[in-house]
């Protein structure tokens, strides 16, 4: 004999669940969704407590809330306002409010989506082979990886580095695929690996083809940067794009696990090595007979030491004083290859540092396979920060960039050592927001696009 009271529970027990699930699959209020106000770019902070503990977004105003409960703020506002259908920014469940039920329709994959992008390996394969156009909600269309990112304040220095690295295709199929980091095992309270996880939402942002809208805003990603720098590189202050650059892919290269000798994603695709050579001088006011006294000691022969380095930076000719027959300065232009024959890139022509009194020249060795060149166009005298405005012409279309063919196009009728070069195929050059892209011959591309 079993209990009445046990089987009227069960009973009850059924029969609320038929009722929820009744509702979870015929929710009222789903035309009240609005998504056009929807944006999950930024932080997700409730607007009035600012936790970011159980947090709602509430999908017809846009705002974020903390909880549902009774005296929760999500509650609070959905009867307020009469605004009843929320999504919980961690568990992506959507919930009516004030009832309290999971709402469960297909019809909301597409905020989900928008939310947490994700892709499959078949899909990040076929990412550079079709250059389709797709429409956002809002009726612009856009190409996936090419779309604007805010400007919120002043941080356009770190988005022409945040968009070139998004267009480099190991780093960017890297990163939308979450898998290849979530497992790093990093020291308890570390917050480096906060930017690895930042950068790879909006890598998968930036490359979404599903957008409400066609641009991004970085404001997750900002922050995650003004913290894990100290506050070198801020959201409000403007900052210099290389020396963000350089930071940013070591300290990505750092939390990703990497070190001097424990290679990463960063290191894969950027690292390259070369020889530097360095010869002490003598001073220049001593007589020539003590200067060729000093040559002769071990202290003043020619050094070789060996280094790495993810990008290099590229001097341009200095700017003409004088003016043109409209009294106007003379903008000079200059072709990418001739900066790499005088600068001293991939062959060893001397320069000498004055400060240091030594003779130094560079032997580039390795070649990676995305090279990153930085114009230097911001000097420092003794009164402001001079700009060059000399012109970089480089081709975007057919480029040539193998090894032998810089070699030989720079130098000319010049005889030099091929470098060694550990990919026979073309490497890629990126100039900050200005990135070659390449394709194998076996794909039979016809045509290279410069973004």
């Amino acid at each position: 004999m079993f209990s009445p009271h046990v089987f009227f529970a069960e009973v009850r027990v059924k029969v609320g669940r038929g009722v929820e699930d009744r509702r979870s699959r015929h929710c009222p209020y789903l035309d009240t969704i609005n998504r056009s106000v929807l944006d999950f770019d930024f932080e997700k902070l409730c607007s009035i407590s600012l936790s970011h503990i159980n947090v709602y977004a509430c999908l017809i105003c846009g705002k974020y809330f903390q909880g549902r409960g009774q005296k929760s703020h999500a509650y609070i506002h959905s009867v307020q306002f009469a605004h009843h259908v929320f999504l919980n920014l961690h568990t992506l469940k959507f919930y009516c409010l004030p009832d309290n039920y999971e709402i469960i329709d297909s019809s909301l994959e597409d905020i989900t989506y928008v939310l947490k992008p994700t892709f499959t390996k078949q899909h990040i394969s076929g990412l550079d082979k079709h250059g389709k156009l797709y429409r956002a909600y809002d009726g612009t269309t856009y190409l996936p990886g090419i779309v604007g990112l805010n400007n919120i304040k002043a941080n356009d220095y770190a988005n022409v580095v945040l968009q070139a690295l998004s267009n480099v295709p190991p780093l960017r199929n890297y990163f939308l695929e979450e898998e290849n980091y979530r497992r790093i095992r990093r020291p308890p309270g570390d917050i480096m690996f906060l930017l690895v996880q930042r950068f790879g939402e909006l890598m998968r942002k930036l490359w979404n083809p599903r957008n409400f809208k066609a641009h991004v805003s970085p404001h997750e990603m900002l922050q995650a940067v003004v913290l894990c720098s100290k506050k070198t590189f801020q959201i409000t202050k403007q900052g210099d794009a290389v020396d963000f650059l350089s930071w940013f892919l070591n300290a990505l290269h750092g939390a990703l696990g990497g070190t001097k000798k424990k290679s990463s994603i960063l290191t894969k695709v950027f690292q390259g090595s070369m020889r530097i050579f360095s010869k002490k001088l003598p001073h220049p006011d001593l007589p020539a007979e003590e200067k060729e006294a000093l040559l002769l000691k071990d202290e003043y022969q020619e050094k070789m030491s060996e280094s790495t380095f993810l990008y290099l930076t590229l001097d341009l000719p200095t700017a003409p004083l004088y003016k043109d027959e409209k009294e106007q300065l003379i903008i000079p232009q200059v072709p990418l290859f001739n900066i790499l024959a005088e600068t001293a890139l991939f062959f060893g022509i001397e320069y000498k540092t004055y400060k240091e009194n030594f003779l130094k020249r560079f032997q580039l060795t390795k070649l990676p396979p995305y090279l990153i060149f930085c114009i230097k166009r911001f000097t420092k005298n003794n009164f402001f920060v001079e700009k060059n405005p000399t012109i970089v012409n480089f081709p975007i279309t057919y480029v040539t960039t193998s090894a032998q063919d810089i070699l030989y196009v720079t130098l000319d009728h010049k005889t030099k050592t091929p470098l060694n070069h550990d990919h026979p195929a073309l490497f890629h050059l990126i100039l900050l927001l200005q990135i070659w892209k390449r394709q194998d011959k076996d794909d039979g591309a016809e045509n290279h696009t410069g973004a």
